[in-house]
């Protein structure tokens, strides 16, 4: 019987080549898309699961309120963890973790910069899994001076993982660094990708007790069984203890004023897809997309399965006495319910086999596009494989369903008698079916265009600095005459200025410390900020603007010892109408309270963004210090190519031993946003292919529809209708079905763009013309696809239609 079912379903799909042939590439489009959008959720909700005690592990973040500026944290105090583990049973081991920026090794007579360093406390190898291919993972970073490569960077730098023992040069301090052991390349699946594991011995400002400084990434393992929640309010607790033993402070006082500083936890496998916190490690991902494309997946299925419904139901005419001839010789309508899901699961499965091979052939496309670096492995096919005949038992089923339930049911006599009501006319479930379809891709559009629109008002966005036209070189402070480069880079013609500082507004390089309003410090008094060591060219380089006082000037010495400070800064510390002159006291390096050192404000610079456009704009202190580490160059001209050969000659000259780094500032502004610019590129092609199939579908039934109305059509133009008549009439129930579908979609896309938009302290909003544009695309889209078929209707010969009349 089986047999039998699938023989006659493939003869009636050879039969209709045309419709087939439309069916399966609609469903093929669908399930490849679905197949794509699959690997990356996959991916994207694998992370840090490699470790054996991902469960078990917890981030501590710190949520700080001051002054009216509320800014959350992935870091936390120095001493937090050592408190941990000695006051909490259920802790089992605790860990801290630091990046290190702009460090540089010494590779034969070269030094190279590394990006991807980390100082780590010595048990981390006991609370994450990095499997060790060399050395004691227990002892492998418990004394000062020691550290651990992977794979990759032993191979970089001795071209064997052999190297246990060995030690390699830290240029930055010229201390050489004993290698203790080698690491398996950490899965890309994490949320730390690090190549080079020092010591935490080895950081002095490790050792502090400094309960008022956010810097150091504390992880926790608590013990099987252990509750996090309650661990929560015990490592809160903790906190406000040791932070309430400061000198004069009061939470009373603290919090009194608006204030409010507490610690959370960020179980590890949520950090990639929940956690977007200043000071994380890498840029993460958001459970919104996980959850924004996987209903997109679905979406796009469920248009295709629309497709193939009212393919199957249109074409009832064809197939109408077909079935009154089967039910007259016997056929049960069991039996006619099963040859048409036949056919719909034969259809499905060609689509599916040509889904699978679309998907492996677009999979490096689509990992340029999406950033990802999937696969498809004997690991991947061991899930792939049975997912994908569940799908295509879902989507033949659901597909097929009702087409032969619907075509199963037409009563023979009527049928045989010719007064049965079929194809076109009478469909109000198949217009509901088409209004869908459109409603979601137009809410699909509406998505793209808020997206780009957001993106480009985030790249036109007036950031309080200009980034264009600037060229940073890297590394600057492995030169033995940093202040000589700049001045030979000054003298370039069209260079408009340089300067050498520690910190760009690109850059990821932080430094998190506290300023304080009274020469005895403490928390009562303090002002949680970043800390910018920059020299007298800076705010020019940059295209700052004071919006007080004045710069910084190589003829003044006492600038030494002046601070300029952002708005925000002087708002939180109450200084908006009078900040100038007005003194605050600065630990330098976190080091004891006997080394304050205390500044005076000479000017305010108007805020700039140096942080994502998600968040609020938080204090920054700048002061003028010697600090080398990169060199920012302003051109007068836009093409900024022909100068690099110059100023690499200038670099040579100076320290030949050294690789010659660069970017360009705009580059570096754009890649902080990669992430959107990357699920607007996914959204455009999703939102195409599902506009795609819609077409395909809509195509499809103009051509039955004017096929169930070529007498009406004849009958019309025998009568007098123009080709613009008939064109209007074919078209009309198909334009009124795009325009309901619009109704619905754009309030609904309204709603959750507006939602998307929320994630941005900075955005704009949702404009009429991009719901306008959606709406009228949609039907202009609608009107080229139902056009083609009416033309060729309303220009046929009415003799040949009604030859048989």
């Amino acid at each position: 019987m089986l047999k039998n079912f699938i023989k006659i379903a493939f003869k009636n799909l050879l039969k209709n080549k045309g419709v087939t042939v439309i069916n399966i590439l609609g469903l093929a489009a669908g399930l490849a898309t679905c197949l794509l959008i699959v690997f990356y959720v996959v991916d994207e909700l694998s992370y840090d699961r490699f470790n054996q005690k991902a469960d078990r592990i917890y981030r501590v973040n710190a949520d700080i309120k001051f002054g009216g500026n509320s800014s959350s944290y992935a870091v936390t105090p120095p001493p937090l963890s050592a408190a941990l583990k000695a006051e909490f049973p259920e802790v089992e081991r605790s860990v801290r973790m630091i990046a290190a920026t702009e460090i540089r090794f010494k590779k034969g007579n070269e030094y190279v910069n590394e990006n991807k360093v980390v100082y780590g406390d010595a048990g981390i190898f006991d609370v994450f899994t990095l499997p060790m291919i060399d050395g004691d993972p227990k002892t492998a970073l418990k004394e000062p001076n020691t550290i651990v490569l992977t794979e990759n960077a032993a191979k970089k730098y001795f071209n064997s993982i052999q190297v246990v023992g060995r030690y390699i040069t830290l240029v930055n301090s010229n201390v050489n660094y004993k290698i203790t052991g080698v690491l398996r390349n950490i899965p890309s699946q994490s949320h730390f990708n690090f190549d080079f594991f020092m010591s935490m011995p080895s950081l002095e400002s490790s050792k502090g007790n400094n309960w008022n400084g956010f810097s150091f990434t504390t992880y926790a393992l608590l013990k099987p069984g252990a509750n996090g929640n309650l661990f929560e309010k015990k490592v809160n607790n903790l906190f406000r203890k040791y932070f309430a033993q400061q000198p004069g402070f009061s939470w009373k006082n603290f919090e009194k004023s608006g204030n409010a500083i507490s610690l959370t936890l960020t179980p590890l496998t949520s950090i990639h897809l929940t956690s977007n916190r200043q000071y994380e490690f890498e840029p993460n991902s958001s459970m919104e997309y996980i959850y924004t494309f996987s209903a997109i997946a679905l979406f796009i299925l469920l248009i295709a399965c629309i497709n193939f419904m009212n393919l199957s139901t249109a074409r009832s005419a064809n197939r109408a006495r077909e079935v009154g001839v089967r039910k007259v010789l016997g056929s049960s309508r069991k039996n006619l319910i099963l040859q048409f899901l036949a056919e719909s699961l034969l259809t499905t499965f060609f689509a599916t086999m040509i889904a699978l091979v679309a998907a492996w052939l677009l999979l490096p496309l689509f990992n340029q596009v999406s950033g990802k670096e999937l696969n498809i492995s004997a690991q991947t096919l061991s899930w792939l494989l049975p997912a994908l005949l569940l799908i295509m038992l879902i989507v033949g089923v659901v597909a097929g369903s009702y087409p032969a339930f619907y075509l199963s049911g037409f009563e023979p006599i009527k049928v045989l008698k010719g007064r049965l009501s079929t194809g076109f006319k009478g469909g109000g479930f198949r217009n509901f079916l088409v209004v869908m379809q459109f409603s979601i891709s137009i809410f699909l559009v509406i998505g793209t265009l808020v997206i780009y629109n957001q993106l480009n008002y985030i790249r036109n966005k007036d950031l309080g600095f200009d980034r264009n036209h600037v060229l940073v070189v890297k590394n600057t402070i492995g030169l033995s005459n940093a202040r000589l480069f700049k001045q030979q880079v000054k003298g370039i013609s069209g260079v408009a200025n340089a300067s050498l500082s520690g910190f760009i507004p690109t850059g990821r390089l932080r430094q998190p410390n506290s300023v304080f309003t009274n020469k005895v410090p403490n928390s009562r008094n303090a002002l949680f900020t970043e800390i910018w060591p920059v020299d007298e060219d800076y705010l020019q380089t940059m295209g700052m603007a004071l919006s007080k006082g004045r710069n910084f000037s190589s003829q003044m010495p006492t600038d030494s010892l002046g601070m300029i400070i952002n708005e925000t800064a002087a708002r939180m510390l109450g200084f908006t109408k009078d900040p100038l002159n007005k003194t605050l006291y600065y630990i330098p390096d976190g080091g004891p309270n006997n080394s304050v050192k205390q500044y005076h404000i000479i000017g305010v610079v108007k805020d700039f963004n140096f942080s994502s456009l998600r968040d609020n704009i938080t204090p920054v202190v700048i002061l003028l210090e010697n600090n080398n580490n990169a060199l920012s160059v302003r051109f007068n001209d836009n093409n900024l190519k022909p100068y690099i050969a110059q100023i690499q000659n200038k670099w040579n000259t100076l320290s030949p031993n050294q690789h010659f780094e660069y970017s360009f500032m705009d580059d570096d502004f754009n890649s902080a946003y990669r992430t959107e610019q990357r699920t607007g590129s996914l959204f455009l092609i999703f939102t195409t292919l599902a506009v795609f199939i819609a077409c395909l579908g809509l195509f499809s039934l103009a051509a039955y529809a004017a096929e169930q109305r070529n007498k009406e059509i004849g009958i019309r133009k025998v009568l007098g209708a123009s080709v613009s008549n008939i064109m209007r009439m074919l078209s009309a129930d198909f334009i009124r079905l795009v325009g309901i579908a619009f109704i619905i979609a754009s309030p609904l896309a309204w709603y959750a763009m507006h939602k998307w938009l929320q994630g941005f302290a900075y955005r704009e909003a949702i404009q009429w013309w991009v719901i306008a544009v959606a709406g009228l695309g949609a039907i202009i889209i609608a009107f080229i696809t139902i056009s083609s078929q009416s033309i060729k209707a309303a220009l046929s010969n009415p003799v040949d239609s009604l030859r048989s009349e």
